[in-house]
């Protein structure tokens, strides 16, 4: 179905004028050229279907007595099919009130016949004003839209976010019944349903349906959206969805491959996708491309983020057969804790990083740290150093460097009797002092070389005791908190804990 950008000056506004007596459609036919329209005329509304889907038009005039198909009938066809299309109702003066049923109906106007030219002329005039007028109003409300998921499609690069996004951007838009995106699955190379959204307003009923993507891409040849109606947009299903009117799908094209699609479907009664949502989808889809590449290629580096770090806790733990598990144990318990706090997504996995890689200074003591026994002086004066070597190892890592303050700052104490700077209070950083208390319950519930592990009652029973002078008091009752809830997960799936 074409749709007619009355917009366009380059293409006069088209009217199709329906009467069964011929004088009538020459008189109108003359006029409305000479003002300047394209005119095409038909003799009942059955010939005017036949113009209506081989072509397209601003506005019909119709006489509401015909052969064959009568005006009210076809205005019920074309606000079914054709819903741009303006509908002007002639009538005898005897049948005003079956006009104004009409209009009740969807008629944009009517017309008394014997009519007078002039006032033809203007009504015409006047509904294809109204039609520019909306048409603009609408290309305003897409620009906007589009330039709002820009901005969203931008702040983040979050997968899921942009799908979100993109999918409620093509709801509220297009108000179809159902939006999807399927991707590629990069392990299997198959086609996925990434996300999907249903209107709030949708019929009972609608649901997911087995897309034929490598159908619809075939259909696209690549590039182009395309915009189908029943039944032959039941094509592109294994399984049909129930009661499918109109379907629509646009590429999802980044660096010159296809990503996956944008899809959407009406499945109310009566609503048809038109050329114009046809485009606003392959925008929407162009936009949301772009975005996705982005958010996986970002998602590939958190991966690669994720491997470095726990390489180099790896390479941290062999260097003490006791501490084996430290890293990842105390990462557990710190981000429990910031969970508790309710942090943001993004600072419990900072947070999380951060506790992988708190004693990768250790790399930089030369001291033999894991005899059994306790230390020397002189050898943990060395053990002290390592908050220092750890800042002084990941400074020149630009994308490590968020890390430094919870590394070089994890063993100061809120009285100020820590090191390496003796900072106190708030002065710590908020990372820190939440790895401080996670570092420190793991180190009491844990066997060391020189000593046997603590009971978990006795090393909370510690940290209390220590809250408000080693620790920071507030962030000790969240640990608290986040451990309890912890544990009570892992005794739910069999995982054992620290007694």
């Amino acid at each position: 179905m074409r749709f007619q950008d009355s917009n366009q000056p380059s293409e006069a506004p088209s009217v199709l004028v329906v009467d069964d007596e011929k004088v009538i459609r020459e008189i109108l036919a003359d006029f409305l050229t000479l003002e300047g329209f394209r005119v095409t005329t038909a003799a009942d509304g059955i010939g005017a279907l036949e113009h209506l889907d081989a072509g397209s038009f601003n506005m019909v005039i119709s006489d509401l007595k015909m052969p064959n198909m009568g005006g009210l009938e076809l205005l019920e066809q074309i606000q079914a099919n054709h819903e741009n299309v303006l509908t002007v109702i002639m009538t005898g003066f005897g049948t005003v009130e079956t006009a104004i049923e009409a209009m009740k109906k969807g008629a944009y106007d009517y017309i008394l016949k014997p009519f007078k030219v002039e006032e033809v002329v203007h009504i015409v005039h006047r509904g294809i004003e109204k039609q520019r007028l909306t048409s603009e109003n609408i290309r305003l409300k897409e620009i906007i839209s589009l330039h709002e998921l820009s901005e969203e499609l931008q702040a983040t690069l979050s997968m899921n976010d942009v799908l979100v996004s993109t999918l409620s951007a093509a709801i509220h838009n297009l108000s179809c019944d159902f939006a999807a995106i399927h991707l590629r699955d990069d392990t299997t190379g198959e086609w996925r349903l990434a996300s999907h959204s249903v209107h709030p307003d949708a019929p009972p009923g609608v649901a997911p349906s087995d897309l034929d993507v490598d159908r619809v891409l075939a259909e696209m040849e690549g590039q182009h959206a395309i915009l189908v109606q029943a039944p032959q947009a039941l094509e592109f299903f294994h399984t049909p969805p129930e009661n499918l009117s109109t379907f629509l799908a646009a590429p999802l094209v980044a660096r010159q491959r296809t990503l996956g699609i944008l899809t959407a479907r009406s499945s109310t009664a009566g609503v048809h996708f038109i050329e114009g949502q046809r485009k606003l989808l392959n925008m929407l889809g162009s936009r949301a491309a772009a975005a996705i590449d982005n958010a996986a290629l970002f998602n590939n580096l958190q991966q690669t983020f994720r491997q470095t770090i726990q390489g180099l806790a790896r390479a941290i733990e062999a260097m003490d057969k006791y501490t084996a598990g430290h890293s990842d144990r105390v990462t557990v318990y710190a981000r429990v804790t910031a969970v508790a706090l309710g942090e943001t997504s993004a600072q419990v996995e900072l947070i999380t990083q951060a506790g992988m890689l708190h004693d990768i200074g250790k790399l930089g003591c030369h001291a033999n740290l894991n005899k059994p026994g306790k230390l020397t002086d002189e050898e943990y004066e060395i053990f002290k150093m390592h908050p220092t070597f750890g800042r002084k190892i990941l400074e020149p890592i630009t994308f490590l460097q968020p890390l430094i303050p919870a590394v070089h700052s994890h063993h100061e104490r809120w009285d100020g009797a820590g090191y390496p700077l003796g900072l106190r209070g708030e002065e710590i950083p908020r990372i820190a002092r939440i790895l401080s208390i996670a570092d420190a319950y793991d180190a009491m519930t844990s066997n060391r070389a020189y000593r046997r592990s603590m009971e978990h009652n006795v090393a909370v029973s510690e940290l209390r005791r220590c809250a408000g002078s080693q620790f920071d008091p507030g962030l000790v009752e969240a640990f608290l908190k986040g451990i309890e809830r912890h544990r009570a997960e892992c005794m739910s799936h069999d995982v054992p804990i620290p007694e």
